[in-house]
């Protein structure tokens, strides 16, 4: 006796499923992104008074000043710059990190690969401090400059302090980002093109360099976001010298309590990540 035929699931039933597996994440993502960014953009057209109270009052008049003020369009070419300059050379530092932590193996890649997370277990804020204190002009570096009897160097309070204590911060993160782009790198390659008379750049080059630049997007856009929306460490390395728009948006929000121009100035780093997400999904599909 033959077995009875399954009947066929129905079309509609596919699509209810997964409206009901999305759901619930769809729902968090309204409660705990949607919902906020609207808000912003909502609070950009208040009106806020010299005291600093905010009126529920619609008006162009944050998004005049944004873009009328030249200090606004500088702010956030600066921002740009310096993010995209801590992420080039956080990725010129963690490159030769990650591919010889790639090619470790057993005990010894264990110990590499805990000593480079190690640093995500401590507060930005503690080795930020940490910074300062190596920085600073009694610190450790300018002591020893001093101890060889060369002039102390201005380290704090500029874009030098915020770019190193930025790099090193990063630098775990670009890690992570780099080993897990390293899929397709396969030694056998680098063996043969080497048995081919391949000098050691030229496998680099040609081989390697190539293999990795999914992992070296994937680091470049994670650190650029991160640099962009960093606070913490601009602020107290920067010393309220470094404007960069994080720190703007805390000055806004926090001291002079404009919160209308915190909430634009929001919206804008809002569409900073945009465009670098725009353009890392153009580059992946170039590379791949």
């Amino acid at each position: 006796m033959a077995a009875p035929i399954a009947s066929a699931p129905k079309r509609g039933s596919g699509f209810g499923l997964a409206v009901a597996l999305l759901a619930p994440i769809a729902l968090v993502n309204a409660a705990g992104f949607l919902l906020p960014v609207l808000n912003l953009a909502r609070m950009s057209f208040y009106e806020v008074e010299p005291t600093g109270t905010m009126r529920e009052v619609y008006t162009l008049a944050t998004w005049a000043k944004l873009i009328t003020d030249s200090f606004y369009g500088e702010l956030l070419l600066n921002s740009i710059t310096v993010s995209l300059g801590i992420t080039l050379l956080t990725l010129l530092c963690s490159y030769p990190i990650a591919l010889y932590l790639h090619r470790s193996s057993g005990t010894w890649k264990t110990i590499l690969l805990v000593l480079v997370i190690s640093p995500l277990l401590t507060s930005a804020v503690v080795r930020t401090y940490g910074w300062i204190a190596i920085l600073s002009d009694s610190g450790l570096v300018n002591n020893g400059l001093a101890a060889l009897g060369l002039a102390r160097i201005r380290l704090m309070f500029n874009q030098i302090g915020v770019t190193i204590g930025l790099t090193e911060i990063l630098m775990p993160y670009m890690i992570l980002a780099l080993l897990a782009g390293f899929g397709r790198l396969d030694p056998r390659i680098e063996e043969a093109a080497s048995t081919l008379g391949a000098p050691p750049f030229t496998v680099f080059r040609r081989i390697i360099l190539p293999l990795t630049l999914p992992g070296i997007a994937l680091g470049c856009l994670l650190c650029f976001v991160l640099a962009v929306s960093s606070f913490i460490t601009p602020k107290l390395l920067g010393g309220g010298r470094v404007f960069l728009l994080a720190t703007e948006i805390y000055d806004q929000a926090i001291v002079t309590l404009n919160w209308p121009l915190a909430a634009t100035l929001s919206l804008i780093v809002l569409g900073v990540f945009g465009g670098a997400l725009v353009l890392y999904t153009r580059a992946l599909r170039a590379i791949m």
